[in-house]
């Protein structure tokens, strides 16, 4: 059971800590804003997208908040993070631009792996 909550607090902390940067960077970056523009997307996007980035940690990170909003979470940022290496790939940046949002997702579906166990041992 301890060995189940420190690799989900380790997955977690860790996908928290990338996030909440690149939502700072979002908002404070002016290359940040270059970026999306290089990628395509309208600037209120970046400014979207750091927001929800900041609501899927809180949610993510909080234990009080319910499952549902948890699963919305986890999905959301899913969702971030293979439109991300989509968007890399396609638009041409080096394929490590790609590569990097599917290892962070990595991370993220461990961190779901275990956010299950320690919650079904728990109900056990």
């Amino acid at each position: 059971m301890k060995k189940d909550k420190i690799i989900f607090w380790v997955c977690t902390s860790l996908v928290s800590i990338m996030m909440l940067f690149s939502a700072f960077g979002y908002f404070t970056n002016p290359d940040m804003k270059a970026a999306f523009v290089h990628l395509g997307f309208p600037d209120y996007f970046r400014v979207e997208l750091g927001i929800a980035k900041i609501l899927a940690v809180v949610a993510l990170l909080l234990p009080m908040v319910p499952y549902k909003v948890k699963l919305s979470a986890y999905f959301g940022l899913a969702i971030t993070f293979i439109s991300a290496s989509i968007a890399h790939i396609t638009s041409g940046d080096p394929i490590s631009m790609g590569i990097m949002p599917l290892v962070i997702l990595g991370v993220l579906v461990v961190s779901y792996i275990y956010y299950h166990k320690i919650n079904t041992k728990i109900a056990a």
